[in-house]
Order: structure tokens, then sequence, then C-alpha cells
């Protein structure tokens, strides 16, 4: 009878195989995850090329988006730290209660932070933004970044697990981390193909939402109300409580379901609030003075009797 204790397998043995010939197969799983880091980096620039061809809106709209969203977590990610760290929030996420009131304060943090942030932008920086399209490109500037940055985040996680998936690496490293790099490689392999393209399928569905809430609070500005601030901060912290209700309780694909009702309603935001660009008049040209070749100088009889007076 052979021992109960399992053999210890290295990570190219558990999610490799070997070709006769030598060399691997790699599981057709990390494709698809690849293929959503990708898609994460990718989508953001395509949204916004087509935002460019369908309204000539200027990429210096997505480059100021993209640097206030940056912005705005310079100050966001601290001030959560620092509420989560001071003891206030609630630890044990188990009940409901406790559950709501973690995402109420993640979701409202974001959307004063960053939609606060989007009309200051607005205010002081792009004061030239008041159209549509500009706002449509300034939202996928905004929400593109965030994409972009997760999806390298993302990448370089990914390259990391896999160059330590390597034998003379893992034998360099404690049992502990040995294990964690193994559940990491499990749940890659053991997760369906659809489930690991989530990621940009998520970031879609936030690039809807940044979209129409750039299109929002540009209506402080066209519209004269500020209440259109409080309508975005509003509609950023109901999709955040969504998103952390549902990926606690729900689960991935349930969460994903809820976004995408919220994304569109999003789109029929976006659509509601359009407005053509405001054209700028043309001055009329001025009329043509006569050439002097064309004017006719003789003096006339009446013009000869006048002057007899002057």
């Amino acid at each position: 009878m052979g021992s109960s204790q399992q053999p210890k397998l290295s990570g190219d043995q558990l999610y490799s195989t070997p070709l006769p010939g030598g060399g691997i197969i790699v599981p057709v799983n990390y494709f698809f995850l690849s293929l959503n880091y990708a898609l994460m980096i990718v989508l953001p620039l395509i949204v916004a090329i087509v935002i460019r061809r369908r309204t000539g809106a200027s990429w210096r709209f997505f480059f100021i988006g993209a640097v206030t969203f940056i912005v705005s977590q310079l100050f966001h990610i601290p001030f959560n730290m620092a509420v989560q760290n001071s003891g206030i929030l609630p630890d044990d996420m188990s009940t409901w209660t406790n559950l709501l009131i973690m995402a109420l304060f993640l979701g409202l943090s974001a959307g004063v932070f960053e939609e606060t942030a989007r009309y200051l932008t607005y205010r002081f920086w792009a004061k030239d933004a008041r159209s549509w399209s500009s706002g449509m490109m300034l939202g996928a500037g905004h929400g593109g970044i965030e994409a972009i940055i997760l999806g390298l985040l993302a990448t370089f996680g990914f390259v990391s697990l896999m160059v330590a998936n390597n034998e003379a690496i893992l034998a360099t490293i404690p049992e502990e981390q040995q294990a964690i790099i193994a559940a990491s490689l499990a749940e890659i392999v053991n997760t369906p193909w659809y489930g690991l393209l989530l990621g940009a399928t998520e970031r879609l569905f936030a690039i809807a939402a940044h979209l129409a809430l750039s299109v929002m609070v540009l209506q402080v500005f066209l519209r004269g109300s500020i209440r259109w601030l409080f309508a975005a901060i509003a509609y950023h912290t109901v999709l955040n409580m969504i998103a952390v209700i549902g990926i606690t309780r729900l689960g991935p694909y349930w969460t994903e379901g809820l976004l995408a009702v919220y994304s569109l309603l999003s789109l029929a935001i976006i659509f509601r609030l359009r407005a053509p660009d405001p054209v700028v008049a043309e001055p009329e040209p001025l009329p043509e003075t006569p050439a002097a070749d064309d004017l006719n100088l003789e003096p006339t009889d009446e013009a000869l009797d006048r002057s007899k007076y002057t």
C-alpha cells in the first residue's frame, strides 16, 4: 500500500502538459486571461477613437479626463485608507447592515471625489469643454485611464505569477508562497473561459457610466444648475454600491448582469442629454469695393453747377 501523502508537484507539472518532443502546451485559459487584460487596455482607446471620428472631439479632452481621474485618486485612495484604518467602519461583512454601511461609504467616497474632480476640471481647466462631444471625450479619458491602469497592473501580476511558476524559482521561496502561487494558477485553470473575460466586460460597463457621468456634470455649465453635480454623485454612488453588494452576495456573474442593466441606463442618459455642438457663425463677407476703373469719375453738368457756389 502506497503512502497516503500526495506527491508535491511543481507549477509546471500542474498547469501545463509536456509534449513528447519537448515543450509544453499552455492551458487555453491563459490565453483568455491575457486577452482579458489586453482588452482592458485597448477598449478605452477604441471608444475614444469612435468618439473622435463621429464627433471630431479633440484628443486633448481625453488627456484632460485621464489626468482628472488620476488626480482624484491621489485624494480618494488616502481618504479611504485613513477612514478604514480608523476603525470607524465595520470589519465583518457577514451582516446586511455592515455590508450596506461599507457599500455606502465606498460608493459615496468614489462619487464625491471623482465627480467633484470632474466639476473642477470643467470649471477651471477645460473651460472650452461646453459641448456634448467634448464631454464624451473627457469621460472616455476619465474612465479609460482607470481601465488602462487596472489592465497594466493585472498584466504585471499575471506575468510575475508565470515567471514564478518555475522549478528554479519555486525552490527558492517558502512553501507558503508556493501554495499561494499554486492556488492562483489553479483558480485560473478552473475558471470557465468566459469568466476570465469579466474584467474587460466590467470595464466596458464602467466606461459607459463615466461617459454618462461626464455629460451629467457638464449640464451644470450648460443649464446653470448645480443639481446636476449632486445627481452625478448619487448616480456614481449607486453604481459602486451595486458592485460592492453584488460581488459580496451574488457573485461575479450576477453582478455583471446588474452592471449591464445599469450600463443601459447610462446609454439612455448619454443620448437623452445629447445636443448638437454649438455652431460658430461665420462673419458675413464685406461688400466688395468697386475698383477705381469701374467708378464713373466724369463730372456731370449738375455737379459743375453746384461747384460754382462752393
